[in-house]
């Protein structure tokens, strides 16, 4: 019968751990037990550094040249719909806003929603949000739906390029 506690890992999954300081007849090494002698990995306790370290040299990030323009400091961020996702989840004449798309799991986070245009669009809706394209709003209008802007400049996400 299988139950969770006659589970075992497959064989030779597991490996038994280096038993390190043991003098000479560990078969480790012996007097620098597998790590090689002095200097900081040498060392018991803190031997975690972070991957770009380089023991002290300047790091390569800090040797290479900076230079030229770089457009992600100016990048807006949005929250992405598209036109057939909203023919796929909404029913003709619905009025399709912010809360609505984020009941129907189309919008999850708390950016700027822009409804861009890829898809078809057969059923007639009232959509409001942050910004268009002009193919989502062609195609929006075209089908006997509105459009309406809501107010709110673009939002700069920190960590992803936008200054701080």
């Amino acid at each position: 019968m299988l139950r969770l506690g006659y589970l075992t890992p497959a064989p030779g999954s597991r490996h038994r751990r280096k038993v390190v300081g043991r003098g000479e007849g560990s078969g480790h090494g012996g007097k620098g037990s597998t790590r090689g002698f002095k200097g900081q990995t040498a060392r018991s306790g803190d031997r975690s550094m972070r991957p770009s370290f380089e023991g002290g040299q300047i790091p390569l990030v800090r040797r290479i040249p900076k230079r030229g323009f770089n457009n992600n400091t100016f990048k807006n961020f949005h929250e992405t719909v598209n036109v057939g996702d909203l023919e796929a989840v909404f029913a003709a004449g619905a009025e399709v806003n912010i809360e609505t798309m984020k009941k129907a799991l189309l919008v999850r986070r708390s950016l700027p929603v822009k409804i861009l245009g890829d898809g078809d669009l057969t059923k007639k809706f009232s959509v409001t949000a942050h910004a268009f394209s002009g193919s989502a709003k062609s195609k929006i209008e075209k089908a006997g739906g509105s459009v309406t802007l809501l107010p709110g400049r673009p939002v700069q996400v920190k960590g992803q390029g936008a200054k701080k």
